[in-house]
């Protein structure tokens, strides 16, 4: 096994350690419980681990050269701990340096224990024959029975992940070598004494351990009823801080979790049915259980549990009717009393729905589904040439929706929308009553729904940024709630709808299709940008005049946005593909670094969100808009369930429009004028001054007035302010991203001193448009 390079404390580098190129975690079943008065969740997890031939490993990954970090730690760093079940902690140094050691993604993690699991009495009850006692339970029989179990076809996933559960439940093994470990910064790292390669390591092992309170992963805080929650709030390092994992991307598994937690909480997670609690004997607690049959990498992992209430579907006649109908703003006086007095527990559990079997996963007739709300004027997707255009599934075996017909026509998948109890009536106004008009229009505009059902919850206060996608979850920031000012329909729902629309494209753009090198974020956050805009265009049934002129005016605030930011930021964080050649390259074993992964600068950035979007305005422009749409479907058919780069992309993208090359638009001039360079491309900087012209920019223009002298000084005063406030927020880490600073300035447009030099009856269209950024045009 190579040993690591150099490993700089003070990069801002993040490492992939875990050896994926010489094993894989299939399958995870995690069994946890949160603890609210020490602030840890403990308890163990599982991992199914299937060995790589060599041949395999050559064939899966690019071999670059030994940059990254290897399998190897010379374990002499400061927090290294080591331990055995069994035996003292020199027992790791003192093994055979030829002994295989597994390496996982790990960090501030408290591991006690790591122990092979013993599956006889699963396995003997399937026909394959006990190990005997004087045999090495890792090799043969044990080998042979999971591999069995991987190979199980995704009709019988049912059978299969009960199969895995039998297994998690099953002793430790009291025979033969125990298993050692030892921690240090960043990996878990476990070896079987006399083991020297992957296909004699165990197949089953089982950690125990804990989090620490102030591991990255996850946030302990409290929520706007001020009441104890605990999330995962999309850390830089990930799930690492949660759980031992894989945390390459190419390290895509399924997974199970049982999480216990007080019975007066709410337990939501990346899954594909509702959990239903059940009572955890005579404790207070309830037992939450979710799975995923669909790979993912352990990234996208995500939990949330909090005193969190389900936003109830009961609305008063006129706000249906204004959301319906688009007409009128009136204030909610829906009275909550009856779904206050329940706990979380008991809103969950009264959940009229649940989802028994994948035919009526479908079923968009939902109590949670409101497809009374998806207008008939949105156009159903023909699916029925999907059959004949020469692309199928490339993915390996699981339960595929693209490839259920009754998923195709399915507009609005099944949702619920949680927040805390505060929040109740902002959050029925403005998220959920959004949700089936914007699913619809991302079906309309994508096609089929790679997830089977949405929950969206708002987050407490301190979130950093505006939303998170994660499978069959999106976390919301409050700052997407509406306010309660006199307008118009959906006009002032523009703020949550567009970013309710932003977060719902990442389900194609950023999980059922990733991104093989994480350093390559456009490919997520650039696509979810660009489609944000169509999908919500089609959300509000906009006419192509009105679609153009927001599209427009949108480009020119994003352009003005991006232009300030890359005045003022580091070039080398500029690039939206700063390994280049390199992109996709790891180490023999499997790990690499993500580049500048851990900068501060760079998470106030938003470069690969604006620049991968003008990206994609410009090949729009080049093929026209429709005609990229089309294309981002057939994208989205050939990748889904995989993972890409920029290239798989740009070359399909090439191949099916072949005009494109005679002009002159070539990979290689992709890569040199969007990807691989920092600043601004030209295409870009002769496009804004056509958006500078457009109508709508003009028509605020003629009816805006200059200050007086003593509006201007009040102006900056209050401006003072807004700065300090700013200050204060980024130094005691309140956001952490750019868009939240804007949105906290917000108010030196409202100063009660301070007339804003527009028309009366412009007042409420105006708000909108400053908080979509128009704030920073004037």
């Amino acid at each position: 096994m190579e040993p690591d390079g150099e490993l700089n404390p003070d990069t801002d580098d993040l490492p992939l350690r875990a050896n994926t190129n010489h094993i894989l975690v299939r399958h995870y079943v995690l069994d946890l419980i949160v603890c609210f008065d020490k602030k840890i969740i403990s308890g163990s997890i599982v991992l199914f681990l299937e060995p790589c031939s060599a041949e395999m490993a050559k064939a899966k990954a690019d071999i670059g050269p030994e940059t990254g970090v290897g399998a190897r730690q010379e374990p002499h760093e400061e927090g290294t701990k080591f331990g055995s079940d069994t035996q003292g902690s020199d027992l790791f140094q003192s093994s055979n340096v030829e002994d295989f050691t597994l390496v996982l993604d790990c960090c501030d993690l408290e591991v006690s224990k790591v122990e092979e699991v013993d599956t006889d009495s699963v396995s003997a009850a399937l026909g394959f024959p006990l190990t005997a006692a004087s045999e090495d339970i890792s090799v043969d029989s044990q080998a042979g029975f999971i591999q069995h179990l991987f190979s199980m076809p995704s009709s019988r996933w049912k059978e299969k992940h009960r199969l895995f559960s039998l297994c998690s439940r099953s002793p430790g093994v009291q025979k033969g070598n125990s298993l050692h470990f030892h921690t240090d910064h960043w990996s878990l790292q476990v070896k079987k004494m006399g083991v020297t390669t992957s296909q004699g390591f165990p197949r089953i092992i089982r950690i125990y351990y804990m989090t620490r309170t102030l591991g990255g992963s996850v946030r302990w805080t409290k929520d706007q009823d001020n009441r104890e929650c605990v999330y995962t709030a999309g850390s830089p390092i990930n799930n690492r801080a949660l759980f031992p994992c894989q945390e390459p991307p190419v390290a895509m598994s399924t997974w199970q979790a049982r999480v216990r937690a007080p019975s007066d909480c709410v337990v939501l997670m990346s899954g594909e049915e509702e959990a239903v609690p059940a009572e955890d004997g005579d404790t207070h607690f309830l037992t939450w259980n979710y799975y995923v049959t669909m790979p993912m990498p352990a990234s996208t992992f995500t939990l949330a549990v909090g005193h969190w209430c389900l936003v109830p579907t009961e609305a008063p006649s006129a706000l249906e009717n204004e959301v319906e109908g688009g007409v009128g703003c009136s204030c909610l006086k829906a009275e909550f009393v009856s779904e206050l007095a329940k706990s979380p527990g008991e809103v969950a559990r009264g959940a009229p729905r649940q989802i028994g079997s994948r035919d009526q996963a479908t079923s968009s007739d939902s109590a949670f589904c409101h497809s009374s709300l998806g207008h008939k004027e949105l156009s159903l997707t023909d699916y029925s040439g999907m059959e004949d255009d020469g692309i199928s599934c490339s993915h390996g075996d699981y339960p595929c929706r693209f490839t259920e017909r009754s998923a195709w026509s399915q507009r609005v998948v099944p949702h619920r929308v949680f927040s805390p109890a505060c929040l109740l009536q902002k959050a029925q106004m403005g998220i959920l009553k959004l949700l089936p008009r914007c699913l619809a229009a991302a079906h309309a505009v994508l096609g089929v729904h790679p997830f089977p059902r949405l929950d969206v919850l708002i987050v407490p206060a301190g979130f950093s940024s505006l939303g998170m996608a994660s499978p069959h979850i999106i976390f919301l920031s409050q700052s997407v709630l509406c306010k309660e000012c006199p307008g118009s329909g959906l006009n002032r729902l523009t703020l949550s709808g567009s970013r309710i629309c932003h977060e719902i494209a990442h389900s194609w753009f950023g999980l059922v299709i990733g991104a093989r090198d994480w350093t390559e974020e456009w490919i997520s956050e650039g696509f979810a940008t660009f489609l944000e805009d169509i999908i919500w265009a089609q959300a509000q049934q906009l006419s192509s005049r009105q679609t153009a002129e927001q599209f427009d005016l949108k480009a020119l605030l994003r352009w003005r946005r991006l232009s300030d930011e890359l005045q003022n930021s580091n070039e080398e964080l500029q690039i939206l593909r700063p390994n280049m050649e390199r992109t996709g390259q790891v180490s023999d074993t499997g790990s690499s670094t993500i580049k500048h992964a851990l900068n501060p600068d760079k998470t106030f950035m938003q470069v690969h969100y604006l620049k991968g979007y003008f990206l994609l305005r410009f090949l729009a422009s080049e093929v026209g808009d429709q005609h990229l749409i089309d294309f981002f479907r057939l994208f989205v058919k050939k990748y889904h369930g995989q993972l890409v780069l920029s290239q798989d992309f740009l070359q399909m993208f090439l191949i099916t429009f072949p005009h494109m090359e005679r002009k002159g638009l070539t990979l290689s001039a992709i890569y040199a004028d969007w990807l691989d360079r920092p600043g601004i491309p030209e295409w870009l900087h002769e496009r804004s001054a056509v958006w500078s012209q457009a109508r709508l920019v003009e028509e605020v223009k003629a009816e805006s007035l200059p200050l007086s002298a003593s509006e201007r000084s009040a102006a900056r005063a209050h401006t003072a302010l807004c700065i300090c406030c700013v200050l204060y927020c980024a130094a005691y880490q309140i956001s952490h991203n750019a868009s939240m600073l804007f949105l906290i300035a917000l108010p030196i447009f409202s100063h009660p001193r301070i007339h804003l030099p527009f028309k009366k009856d412009q007042m409420c269209s105006l708000s909108l448009k400053r908080q979509n950024g128009f704030s920073d045009f004037i």
